[in-house]
């Protein structure tokens, strides 16, 4: 199969465990990108968390943030996508964060409030490269759009939420875990796979043309519905077994190596 697309989720997958991108990551996916496919970073983080990688990779790349919720078309920053959650289901998400005592943490516009304004806030806010705000008037954030709502806490906690909080949540919400410390609530029409769908129609490419690469929760519905799904070789053995290929881990460059095996020719290999 000729793959035309490839997305890669970041933290996990793209970054290795010390949140570094290696040279030989970068190498392939210049050379991948010079052949013509196109590379596409796919990630629950905001813009303001990616952009660092687009200018260390060096490349205009198109890239799909908040898990799906909005599609960002490379240096133009040109919207092709965007989805909020309706108002009463987040009303509702950020009713049932408080109600769990956890740090709930609303995006709304590329920014992020939060409440309460903690340590857990100014964490979040070095992962995603965006100064906190307190949530001083819900209704005023919510009317705005809200993006999506996290739960931050203990991996103890969002696990347990993980597999509790269904009830609670409306029909019109998706969740799922992104990291260990975040719960992730969003609309019901927001995933990579359907952001993945959105962009491959965009460039008139089929989703067996696609190949989609990460190691969560957050990435099965993408490894799913890509023609290769792969899994990293640190992911979870129950998103291994969807995958169609496991590759190395976020510290063996397994990226690299996946565009390597399916996407370039052999005179474009890495020298040994």
């Amino acid at each position: 199969m000729s793959y035309k697309l490839i997305a890669v989720d970041v933290d996990g997958t793209l970054l290795d465990s010390k949140g570094n991108l290696t040279p030989e990551t970068i190498e392939a996916i210049r050379k991948v990108v010079a052949a013509g496919l196109i590379f596409t970073i796919c990630t629950g983080r905001p813009i303001q968390g990616v952009e660092p990688l687009i200018e260390k990779l060096g490349l205009d790349l198109p890239f799909i943030t908040y898990n799906g919720a909005m599609i960002v078309m490379g240096k133009s920053r040109k919207i092709l996508y965007a989805q909020t959650m309706r108002a009463e289901d987040a009303f509702s998400i950020y009713k049932l964060g408080k109600k769990l005592q956890t740090t709930v943490i609303l995006w709304v516009n590329n920014q992020f409030y939060v409440s309460p304004l903690g340590p857990d806030a100014a964490n979040y806010g070095e992962l995603s490269r965006t100064q906190p705000l307190p949530v001083t008037n819900l209704d005023d954030l919510i009317a705005q759009g809200v993006t999506k709502v996290l739960f931050y806490d203990n991996p103890e906690k969002i696990n347990h939420w993980a597999e509790t909080v269904g009830p609670s949540v409306p029909p019109t919400v998706n969740y799922c875990t992104s990291q260990p410390f975040l719960l992730e609530f969003f609309d019901q029409k927001v995933s990579k796979a359907n952001a993945l769908a959105r962009l491959g129609a965009y460039y008139g490419l089929t989703r067996e043309e696609m190949i989609a690469i990460g190691d969560g929760q957050n990435d099965l519905s993408m490894i799913r519905y890509a023609g290769l799904g792969v899994a990293m070789a640190n992911a979870d053995p129950a998103i291994q077994q969807e995958a169609d290929y496991v590759t190395g881990s976020n510290d063996e460059n397994g990226v690299a190596h996946v565009i390597y095996r399916f996407c370039l020719e052999r005179d474009q290999q890495p020298d040994k």
